[in-house]
């Protein structure tokens, strides 16, 4: 060749080297777009899109594609600057041209490219789509038989072509998603999309109204008495029992009741049959909440009552309980929240009703008491005692110190909460003289 030929040669290394950068930094980009951001765009009508879609569905195909141009590329682009440093004559010309190959390719073809490529990589990936899907068709055979050969080699060490799936997300990363959207979403409907994902590791035993806390009618009691009840409850469904909460007639649904009322008509057998025409509904304890609201809506209940293994009952769940759970406490002023079992003495300084529920605490006061024990401040409490402690025992849990005020029926009724200023030991305990 004479010296003329150089310059298509240069011009074919420029072009080399192009490609070869084309191929570092669009591999970083399909590799760092976000796939359902893409799925988004084609699903809203977007060509490209769609095609960039389906080359990430295949992902052997494509890169299989881009291994083929840039193992050519560079392949060829070496043996060009090598003939042209020999047309040189200088002694060390082919290592300089080695040298300064490798600075460019690093520099300029995968360093500069690949951080592009990853500050943009929809961009890059978007318009990169309709060169891959032209290569992917022209290098169909090559890539076949690559293919082949390399799962053939990788067979002889027991490797095997795993079968194609659809990425999807789990409830912990689809978490740490809505958590990084924090700039996108308001916090309000943050927390409301984390509650929902939390309803399948909480359940009905973590909301549910004790027993002892379960307002009903006692058809055994006298009729002024029940009249009173019936005429001074909040509620809109009362259970009705004999005796006992186990004996269970039915449930009451007080606009029939104000109905009869309303007529005079209303007698104890009345109360009786009006409650025995709505059977009462049970469901076990442990059962998730996610699951408990789709039996609410299959059954079309809005309450049931909680029993354990030997049928006897440990409390109610409704409706309420678990839609409040995704969405907060129905009231408009969220000071109120807690008013029912805590009062703030001073601050810091909390007197709260044992009765009241861990989760409830920790939600309402960004608390971080242990919740994967007992249920009750009470049954916390029990639990680290070990007895039933009289009252002005102080026990402290974590970090969070209690004093019992007020015992009564084997169980912790009312306690004072604070948070001591000075850590100490993890369960610690002193018992009034």
């Amino acid at each position: 060749m004479n010296v003329a030929s150089n310059a298509p040669l240069l011009l074919a290394l420029l072009v080399l080297l192009v490609i070869v950068a084309f191929s570092s930094g669009t591999e970083v980009a399909m590799l760092s777009v976000n796939r359902y951001r893409i799925r988004h765009r084609a699903q809203s009508g977007q060509g490209t899109a769609r095609v960039l879609e389906r080359l990430l569905q295949k992902p052997d195909d494509w890169l299989g594609a881009n291994l083929v141009i840039l193992a050519a590329a560079s392949v060829f682009s070496s043996a060009i600057a090598t003939i042209l440093a020999q047309r040189t004559a200088y002694p060390y010309a082919v290592p300089l041209a080695g040298v300064l190959l490798t600075i460019v390719v690093i520099v300029f073809c995968e360093l500069a490219p690949k951080i592009y490529a990853a500050a943009n990589p929809e961009g890059v990936a978007l318009h990169a789509a309709g060169i891959y899907r032209v290569l992917v068709l022209v290098a169909r055979p090559a890539l076949w038989l690559t293919n082949t050969m390399a799962y053939g080699f990788l067979r002889l060490f027991g490797v095997v072509r795993a079968a194609v799936t659809t990425q999807t997300l789990s409830a912990e990363e689809l978490r740490t998603v809505l958590t990084e959207a924090a700039p996108v979403i308001p916090a309000r409907h943050r927390q409301m999309l984390l509650s929902i994902l939390d309803l399948g590791r909480i359940t009905v035993n973590d909301i549910m109204i004790p027993r002892q806390e379960i307002s009903g009618i006692d058809v055994s009691e006298s009729w002024e008495d029940i009249l009173d009840q019936l005429r001074q409850t909040p509620h809109t469904r009362l259970p009705v029992y004999e005796g006992e909460l186990d004996n269970l007639i039915g449930l009451l649904h007080m606009k029939r009741v104000a109905h009869e009322l309303v007529r005079g008509t209303l007698s104890r057998e009345r109360l009786v049959e009006i409650a025995r025409g709505r059977e009462s509904y049970f469901v076990p304890e442990g059962t998730a909440l996610n699951v408990q609201l789709g039996q609410f809506q299959r059954n079309r209940r809005r309450l049931a009552f909680v029993v354990n293994e030997y049928g006897d009952i440990e409390g109610l769940v409704t409706l309420e309980d678990i839609l409040e759970e995704i969405v907060g406490e129905f009231t408009t002023d969220p000071a109120t929240v807690t008013h029912k079992d805590v009062h703030t003495e001073r601050p810091g300084v909390f007197i709260v009703n044992a009765s009241a529920t861990i989760r409830a605490l920790n939600r309402a006061l960004g608390w971080q008491l242990p919740t994967g024990g007992p249920k009750t401040v009470n049954g916390l409490l029990l639990e680290h005692l070990e007895t039933i402690p009289d009252s002005g025992t102080m026990v402290r849990v974590g970090a969070y110190e209690f004093e019992v005020l007020q015992v009564s029926d084997n169980a912790i009724r009312t306690v004072r909460m604070r948070l001591p200023a000075a850590a100490k030991p993890a369960v610690a305990v002193t018992r009034s003289p």
